[in-house]
């Protein structure tokens, strides 16, 4: 007579192919985009001292009255479990805009990374938008020099709040970031090395929104 009990034949170890495919299939979404057009000016030239002053007030300032949110971003809104913003007024303003009565959560992590413009002399004078790009990389190649935060930093922090908002997706929540240009560039990179792919990419421009899904 056959014994009652019997040995189980031993299990196989999931394939890690199979392990990824089981946490795709159980992810949400992550949407990044990046706020509305801001309210700070940009037509007028100025050297590297007045820029920074000019970079100081972009960051304190919401975005410009009479904008219109794309239905495609409100969709987005609707449809996400997860909003989350930047703390900074710009991108808090264009949340409330895609939100509408839906709460959104505010979080530091999010902000944008420095742009200290270089010791330049004071009779060279650039638009804002030149002096962002010059700013952008200076700031990269010194390190951070003359900074809160180093670029080393800034992608560190790119890094956590990857791992963050990774963290909600992977629990099935569809998660809508509103944010800042490059950081939102940062944080991709971020999501593309633990394992994400970009499947919508408008670019970076105001109000772009760009979607990522698990492989």
């Amino acid at each position: 007579m056959a014994d009652a009990l019997t040995t189980a034949e031993p299990t196989q170890p999931a394939s890690a192919d199979a392990a990824e495919g089981a946490i795709a299939a159980r992810c949400g979404w992550v949407i990044l985009a990046r706020h509305g057009e801001p309210a700070q000016p940009r037509t007028s030239r100025m050297n590297a001292e007045e820029y920074r002053d000019w970079w100081a007030g972009y960051e304190v300032k919401g975005i410009k009255p009479g904008q219109t949110a794309p239905e495609k971003l409100k969709a987005a809104a609707r449809d996400a479990d997860t909003i989350i913003a930047s703390i900074r007024n710009r991108a808090i303003e264009t949340a409330s805009a895609v939100a509408g009565d839906r709460v959104f959560v505010q979080h530091p992590i999010f902000v944008e990374a420095p742009l200290p413009p270089p010791p330049w002399p004071r009779w060279l004078r650039l638009l804002p938008r030149t002096w962002g790009v010059v700013a952008r990389v200076y700031w990269v190649l010194s390190d951070g020099h003359g900074a809160d935060e180093t670029h080393r930093q800034a992608e560190q922090r790119a890094d956590e709040a990857a791992a963050m908002i990774c963290g909600l997706a992977e629990q099935g929540q569809k998660v809508l970031v509103v944010a800042h240009g490059y950081f939102n560039q940062r944080v991709g990179a971020a999501l593309v090395r633990r394992g994400w792919r970009c499947v919508e990419d408008p670019g970076f421009s105001y109000w772009s929104a760009r979607k990522f899904e698990r492989r």
